[in-house]
């Protein structure tokens, strides 16, 4: 297979785990976790003693594959991935955080996208990690915001998304040694 073809399927793999996170986190605040709140979010433990709506994987995560689209299809192909993703969250929302799902999704990613497009020629990882920190406070400031009018799991949805992005920086090292090793310029 040919570098070209490889960082093409490589890039349309991760747009659609990207797309698939978005019904995922949808699904998991309303029906997983460790507990759900009557009328209120699913939760899971994220730190001792710390609770977030269950979503949060699947929210840190996306954040991370939206970086990988970029990085192998284009900055054009991230733009699209983010437009898509809203219309999916908005479309697959439950009614109840249909606009808070939509805006904090369409808000963060443009603000990951912000941060990890200057840096992410010169320092990849700084990118990722400095993108997936600023996307998942914009996340979680506006989805909280809207969807439940208080900031109670301000603490839970930021540390559960920062696991999924430290998790993700190893294996982001790895494709970027790759790269290096086979000659791919990120896109």
């Amino acid at each position: 297979m040919t570098h070209d073809r490889q960082r093409l399927m490589e890039g349309l793999v991760a747009l659609v785990l990207f797309g698939l996170t978005i019904p995922a986190a949808n699904w998991m605040i309303g029906n997983a976790g460790t507990t759900c709140v009557p009328g209120g979010p699913c939760l899971v433990p994220v730190w001792p003693g710390i609770m977030a709506p269950s979503g949060v994987v699947m929210v840190g995560l996306a954040l991370v594959l939206r970086d990988i689209v970029q990085r192998r299809l284009g900055a054009l192909a991230g733009l699209g991935a983010i437009a898509a993703g809203t219309l999916i969250s908005a479309v697959l929302a439950p009614a109840a955080i249909v606009l808070a799902s939509a805006a904090a999704f369409l808000l963060s990613e443009l603000a990951d996208f912000a941060v990890y497009t200057p840096l992410q020629r010169r320092r990849f990882l700084t990118a990722v990690f400095a993108s997936g920190v600023i996307g998942l406070v914009v996340d979680s400031l506006v989805f909280l915001h809207l969807a439940f009018g208080n900031l109670d799991f301000l603490a839970g949805q930021i540390l559960g998304k920062a696991w999924m992005v430290l998790i993700a920086l190893p294996l982001m090292h790895l494709l970027r040694r790759r790269d290096e090793r086979l000659g791919l310029a990120a896109a």
